[in-house]
């Protein structure tokens, strides 16, 4: 026990040290790979958090983007681990495409930490040693409930859940938990596929809702359909309910405005700094990658948002 509580007090001030320093030599490799492309503002957070990381913990990082083509995710996860990388971190937006290059990524002595997007199974479906993000599921539930003791929506209303990509694991979790919420209560959910790009995606949403007049409320799955949808409500005419999820000016803007009922916050500042740390402290000290739940608490109405305006505005 002396020895244990003495390793890790050095452990400790080893590390109080290190962090004492503003950079260290980049004597880590690590690769992030992001399966969109670099337009999703959603991202540029990340990306930031992850450079301070690599800055503060002294690691070599590679960012590289997928552009949501998962032939060319695998083809990015093999070539960081033919490279001989000390960690890989990667958006897990499938629960099975990635699969055997992440577990070949593993065996080669990589760490391979996921961020943003996880296997539906967690652990149990995927290679992966750690997942940081949020509990897509859960808050998905969350905000469905939130949303029906709020605007009083009873059994045979139905709700508007579109989906930027449907199949996604981010979506098919997100939509999962607002469904069950729905159901439980017998309230139907419609969806659709809206894309990624904004301007189709606000268009196709405007629409629906124009031909759906009876939808009581409308759900936001991602940053994309929540950005435009109280958009979308203005265009199609009407006056219903709306929650999502993630942050940007406009989403702020909305929540402010009272546009927008809420948002649930997956803080992805750090979903990029947390999985570089971890890479960086598993390759030096050799400690062990954990799962870190970054939307605890992330529920942002009006009586919350103001204090997230800054941080989101500095990375626009």
């Amino acid at each position: 026990m002396k020895l244990t509580r003495l390793r890790t007090a050095a452990l400790a001030a080893g590390l109080t040290t290190m962090l004492a320093s503003t950079a260290l030599a980049a004597d880590v490799k690590a690769t992030m790979i992001i399966y969109l492309d670099p337009s999703v503002q959603f991202f540029n957070p990340v990306v930031k958090g992850a450079q301070d990381a690599a800055a503060q913990f002294g690691v070599d990082l590679d960012v590289q983007y997928a552009n949501n083509d998962p032939v060319r995710q695998n083809d990015l996860i093999e070539s960081a681990t033919a490279s001989g990388v000390d960690g890989i971190a990667v958006a897990i937006s499938s629960s099975d495409a990635f699969d055997e290059s992440i577990c070949a990524a593993v065996k080669a002595g990589i760490v391979v930490i996921g961020f943003n997007n996880d296997d539906l199974d967690g652990a149990k479906g995927n290679c992966r040693q750690a997942y940081v993000g949020m509990n897509e599921f859960a808050s998905g539930y969350e905000l469905g409930n939130r949303m029906i003791k709020e605007f009083g929506l009873k059994s045979g209303d139905v709700v508007f859940n579109p989906r930027e990509i449907p199949e996604a694991s981010f979506a098919v979790a997100r939509g999962g938990g607002i469904e069950k919420a729905m159901t439980e209560a017998g309230i139907k959910v419609e969806t659709v596929r809206a894309g990624l790009d904004p301007a189709e995606a606000q268009n196709i949403m405007a629409q629906f809702l124009i031909a759906n007049p009876t939808v009581k409320a409308l759900f936001g799955t991602g940053s994309v359909t929540s950005t435009v949808g109280a958009g979308a409500i203005k265009d199609a005419g009407i006056n219903i309910p709306f929650g999502g999820f993630d942050l940007a000016v406009e989403i702020v803007n909305a929540v402010e405005s009272g546009a927008m009922f809420a948002t649930m916050d997956q803080q992805p500042y750090l979903q990029g700094y947390y999985p570089i740390a971890q890479i960086a402290l598993s390759k030096k000290y050799g400690l062990t990658p954990t799962d870190i739940d970054t939307g605890q608490g992330a529920f942002l109405d009006k009586s919350r948002i103001s204090s997230v305006k800054p941080l989101i505005g500095s990375f626009r």
